[in-house]
């Protein structure tokens, strides 16, 4: 049997295992830590009914190990080594390793606590930090504290800091192995490197092949970009029949990834997603080429959508992709980015429990009977914001109740291998004797779209298309235009082994008998927080009921239908999400359903852009308006709305110079007989109690033109009783005479100080500056020119007729010689006429 690197570290493994619950292996790709360790452990499991379980983050993983470790005992898979994966197993009674898909773990927890069937639990790739492996692990620490102290955890990574993972796991020892790697040399390509990905990959492709003899691993942020590439390739090969080009993604069917994998008769070009860094070993691998991309999903906790972005990989997975060009012998890696991208890159990737939808892992803790996460072990706590918002939904769906424990809904979507909201449609079928088209449906929600290109092929985001295309494979066992046989054979095989799941026969998956308008209906049951009503402008966009804007493609028939349900939507690279699925909606089908959460609300209120009182009662879901239908309104609201308006747009109301002059003349007086206590006439207090003052005179008005007609005069006036009105008149007149008989009209709005702008001739003879309240505020005299322009401001007219009068004659008598300029201005006639007309 062939040496691995981790062989010598075999035995301090044991020895750790042996006197400790938990252990820590560290072990980079290649050391034979996922198929040697666990055979080697065997000995330490008493015969009999229990077994060793570990955990793959993968399906094409589990079942790879348990392949490759039966080969090395020279047996089939399920004897002693096994696998079980989501709607498949291969086990026996003489199975003592079993190789598992996380969420298998976990269900297999919450049917039998004390895992009475297993002596060890091994976390293979725990450097990944899904969210299934940390929960599962959690659950075991969990398990093996309460009931089982004989259970045994070894967590087995390639990267990662193992310090705070021994801690979790008690103070773990903590055993390290070197890796069996051939140097691999590193090329760089320059940042400003410009083009498409598909022609960067596929240079990058040709000069491999031109400098190497082995097969080439080309590492790609999704599926989306390996069909690019693999279509860029096809083209640049297709003269040679000696090389075959190999996608490799979790959404393709289980036969064309084990053809990415195992060995071939020629030289191959797998095309992988990160699906190939670490839990797959693909044999004859010489060179590598990296793009630095990943694909992973960010969920927002306020809107309840996913996003699906590319971002640039880790620098540890960044080296365990190039480390897979040195399992042979002497490799390559073909990097197209810098080294000083790669220096920037941030040391490890975030662990998914920080950036995902919590709902399932909510969902499973409440059957477990934990209802905060502080209940248990985590490597990393789940943020608060995303618990709350899995709650949120688990109580919509049914499946906790008000005080977040389990209902029997949830304990029964809880063992189901789906998302709770699909459960949720799953349940809600088996209600109405539709299980076929339940599973139809949650199964064309949980694989990929059977419509080549995934969500972004087809323009029409329909559902019904895909139960059409469905229907059509089932009848004709062949795929309709435009669809993906493999996408649609394996959703008939996973919507058969769901309506097994909730109807226990093994019966075809026809219709039920039930038509397609029980679509909508189910999809209610699973996303009832997905309701869309399209905007006024139309176009293909919607608004959902948390508020947030999707968009569907406008030129399908459902952009024209006034609600949608989105099933499947991302929240998109810009302001609104897009929508990959859904079905049309009625509104008697949202109040027949929803009604419990749809709320009456009656709005009398100011439509700004309408500049009018708009009154109407609304059926509301959430942010959306489910009807609205027009109001009548007392004159009591009408009275309230238009001073709330004007309270927030004060430019409403016409304040016109008499209203100013006004107000300026009772604040004047205030301010001089402050121990009287006049009222506040500031536009900060007017506009602040505008129904104080205003309310009794706006009976009628119901627009902006009709207030901007509106004389507020009389309603200030009204503030004051008639003998405060009396004393504003007496003591802060609107005007005064003149020595020239003239009535001249002081302006109260200039300042602080009143201002009598007047002409100088006018004022001969007078020595006293003119005085108002009672002879305690002086006015600011603007002595005019001929022309109206101010040619001596003061407060002092005496001092004026003595010193500055005699400049300003100077000055002007030259320019205006039809006006009198007396030498002695104190015993001069005061006049506003020329010398002719006196």
């Amino acid at each position: 049997m062939r040496n691995y690197p981790i062989d010598h570290i075999l035995p301090a493994l044991k020895t750790a295992l042996l006197h400790s619950p938990s252990a820590v292996l560290l072990a980079p790709p290649g050391a034979g830590k996922t198929t040697r360790v666990p055979l080697s452990l065997l000995d330490l499991v008493p015969d009999g009914n229990r077994r060793i379980i570990i955990l793959e983050p993968r399906r094409i993983a589990a079942v790879s190990a348990a392949r490759w470790m039966s080969r090395l005992l020279g047996e089939n898979v399920g004897g002693t080594v096994g696998y079980t994966i989501r709607f498949d197993s291969c086990v026996s009674k003489s199975t003592r390793i079993e190789v598992v898909t996380e969420g298998v773990l976990t269900r297999r927890i919450q049917r039998d606590p004390g895992l009475e069937g297993t002596a060890m639990v091994i976390f293979d790739e725990f450097h990944e930090r899904s969210i299934h492996s940390d929960f599962a692990l959690s659950l075991c620490i969990d398990v093996q504290k309460a009931l089982r102290e004989d259970l045994k955890l070894l967590v087995m990574s390639a990267t990662m800091d193992c310090g705070p993972i021994s801690d979790v796991l008690g103070n773990a020892p903590v055993i390290t192995s070197a890796g069996s790697s051939y140097p691999v040399e590193e090329r760089w390509s320059p940042d400003k490197f410009a083009g498409r990905l598909s022609e960067r990959i596929s240079g990058a492709v040709n000069t491999a092949l031109r400098e190497t003899n082995g097969d080439i691993l080309v590492f790609l942020p999704g599926a989306r970009e390996i069909r690019s590439c693999n279509e860029a390739l096809s083209r640049l090969l297709s003269d040679t029949n000696d090389i075959s080009i190999h996608p490799l993604y979790g959404d393709l069917p289980f036969e064309q990834q084990e053809a990415a994998i195992l060995p071939a008769d020629r030289r191959k070009v797998v095309l992988a997603t990160n699906i190939a860094e670490t839990s797959l070993t693909i044999e004859g691998v010489v060179a590598v080429i990296d793009s630095g991309l990943t694909r992973r999903l960010q969920y927002d906790p306020s809107s309840g959508m996913n996003r699906l972005v590319t971002i640039n990989v880790s620098r540890a997975s960044a080296e365990q992709r190039k480390g897979r060009a040195g399992r042979l012998g002497p490799g390559v890696c073909y990097r197209l980015y810098s080294r000083q991208t790669f220096d920037a890159m941030v040391p490890f990737a975030s662990p998914e429990i920080l950036t995902t939808d919590l709902s399932s892992l909510v969902l499973d803790l409440a059957v477990w009977g934990v209802h905060e996460p502080s209940g248990l072990a985590w490597l990393d706590a789940p943020p608060s914001s995303s618990w709350e918002s899995a709650r949120r939904l688990l109580t919509e769906l049914g499946c906790l109740d008000k005080l977040n424990r389990v209902t029997g809904k949830g304990k029964e979507i809880a063992v189901l291998p789906l998302h709770p909201r699909l459960g949720s449609l799953l349940h809600r079928a088996a209600e109405l004797g539709c299980p076929s088209l339940g599973a139809d449906l949650a199964s064309l929600l949980s694989e990929r779209d059977v419509f080549r290109g995934g969500p972004a092929g087809p323009a029409d985001p329909d559902i019904a298309a895909r139960l059409d295309a469905l229907s059509f494979w089932r009848d004709r066992k062949k795929a309709p235009d435009g669809a993906d046989p493999w996408a649609l054979k394996s959703t008939d095989r996973t919507a058969t082994q769901l309506k097994r799941l909730i109807s226990g026969k093994s019966g075809n998956s026809s219709r039920d008998n039930c038509g397609v308008d029980i679509v909508p209906l189910l999809l209610l049951s699973a996303f009832p927080d997905r309701i869309a009503k399209k905007r006024e402008d139309g176009r293909g966009r919607f608004v959902l009921c948390n508020g947030r804007g999707v968009r569907i493609p406008p030129e399908c028939g459902m952009a024209k239908s006034d609600f949608i349900i989105a099933a499947n939507l991302d929240a998109g690279e810009n302001a609104e999400g897009v929508v990959h699925l859904a079905a049309e909606l009625d509104a008697d089908l949202i109040r027949r359903e929803l009604n419990r959460n749809i709320t009456g609300i009656r709005k009398v209120e100011w439509d700004r852009r309408e500049g009018r009182i708009v009154a109407f009662e609304e059926e509301r879901l959430g942010e959306i308006v489910i009807s609205s239908k027009p109001l009548k309104t007392s004159d009591e609201e009408n009275r309230k709305v238009v001073c709330d308006a004007i309270g927030s747009m004060p430019q409403l109301l016409d304040f016109n110079r008499e209203v100013r002059q006004f107000s300026a003349r009772v604040a004047l007086i205030a301010k001089t007989f402050p121990e009287e206590d006049w009222p506040d006439f500031s536009d900060e207090f007017l506009f602040s109690h505008i129904g104080e003052w205003l309310a009794p005179w706006l009976g009628g008005i119901r627009n902006a033109a009709q207030l901007a007609a509106l004389n507020v005069l009389p309603a200030l006036r009204a503030r004051l009783t008639w003998d405060r009105q009396r004393l504003i008149d007496e003591r802060a007149p609107v005007s005064i005479t003149a020595p020239s008989g003239s009535r001249i009209v002081v302006d109260y709005t200039a300042g602080d100080v009143p201002v009598l702008a007047v002409k100088l001739q006018e004022m001969f003879g007078l020595a006293e500056t003119p005085a108002i309240a009672g002879g305690k505020v002086k006015l600011l005299l603007h002595l005019l020119s001929p022309a109206r322009r101010p040619v001596q401001i003061t407060s002092d007219l005496k001092g004026f007729w003595n010193s500055g009068y005699q400049q300003v004659k100077k000055e002007l008598k030259g320019r205006y010689p039809k006006h009198p300029w007396p030498d002695d201005p104190w015993n001069a006639v005061p006049t506003r006429r020329v010398k002719s007309r006196m």
